[in-house]
């Protein structure tokens, strides 16, 4: 054996401060794909070990099997192909599980079932979790307005970018990729996790949008978080269904912070209590105030 060999297995031994970067999780929503995350993988890469697994591939063999097959494509069924994914090509719980919007509903139910599997829960946007979901995404598949399904997702128009929408619209060209996206929002829409959130165990951060346009209710859905038995809630103003993409670094900032136990106050800016207390109706919605220079650091 090359003399280097061993020296490269003794690295733990010969290097007391080394240590296995954690696993961390994420986990896209409907209407993404695994590439949504591009603007948080490296920065969260610093400090844990990311993994993003495609269980969720609209033209897959795996998903028309199943289409074929008669059965749905629930958010059951897509917490058993998470399960698969982390047993046989991780391997190393308790993992940091990371989501947005169905990917959350994916999470916490896997969270549910396997509670001695992971430590902690960043969930991003969450669906399920109160009232129902306004889905300009599904009409805008159905009619083929792909404008309308990028344009919900954000709060600032410069993130509908004529380049993402027709991106959107090349995948939807391809019929097995449409099929896979419509029977999936067949499957999921309108399900949902709320019974599920007093069984939620492990330490869990909830951001939200405050100008969401896909959630109907946001404020409800912040009340149901509350019965999580350890749970920390940010709300981000002018900010959308996406915050990864919309306010990356914020995100993950936020993210990393709480997964290290560093995350010690939340801006007043961000307090979900501020929030509550002084949002407009959804339908006469303004910009907030000036973020503090804390929040403007991190957007």
């Amino acid at each position: 054996m090359p003399p280097s060999v061993p020296r490269w297995m003794d690295l733990p031994r010969l290097l007391p401060s080394y240590k296995r970067r954690a696993p961390l999780i994420l986990v896209n929503g409907l209407a993404e794909q695994p590439e949504s995350w591009f603007a948080n993988r490296a920065p969260l890469a610093r400090h844990f070990d990311v993994k993003v697994p495609e269980i969720l591939v609209y033209d897959g063999d795996a998903l028309h099997e199943r289409i074929e097959s008669g059965e749905d494509v629930t958010v059951d069924y897509l917490a058993d192909r998470l399960a698969v994914f982390l047993d046989q090509f991780v391997q190393r719980a308790p993992y940091h599980l990371v989501a947005s919007s169905l990917g959350c509903q994916v999470v916490l139910t896997y969270a549910v079932r396997n509670p001695e599997k992971v430590a902690k829960l960043a969930l991003i946007c969450p669906s399920g979790f109160y009232g129902d979901e306004s889905l300009p995404a599904m009409e805008g598949v159905k009619r083929s307005q792909y404008d309308t399904l990028v344009k919900s997702v954000f709060h600032q128009g410069r993130f509908a970018s004529d380049g993402l929408v027709e991106a959107f619209e090349r995948k939807f060209q391809n019929r097995k990729w449409k099929k896979g996206v419509l029977r999936t929002l067949r499957g999921t829409v309108g399900h949902s996790v709320n019974h599920l959130l007093p069984r939620v165990t492990q330490p869990s951060l909830v951001i939200w949008g405050a100008d969401d346009q896909v959630l109907s209710d946001v404020a409800g859905s912040i009340r149901a978080a509350r019965q999580m038995a350890d749970v920390r809630q940010v709300v981000i103003p002018r900010c959308g269904h996406a915050p990864q993409i919309e306010k990356a670094r914020l995100v993950n900032q936020l993210v990393s912070r709480y997964l290290r136990d560093k995350l010690k106050n939340i801006p007043p800016d961000l307090d979900p209590e501020w929030f509550l207390e002084n949002r407009n109706p959804p339908r006469l919605r303004t910009k907030f105030a000036l973020p503090s220079p804390l929040l403007r650091a991190f957007s």
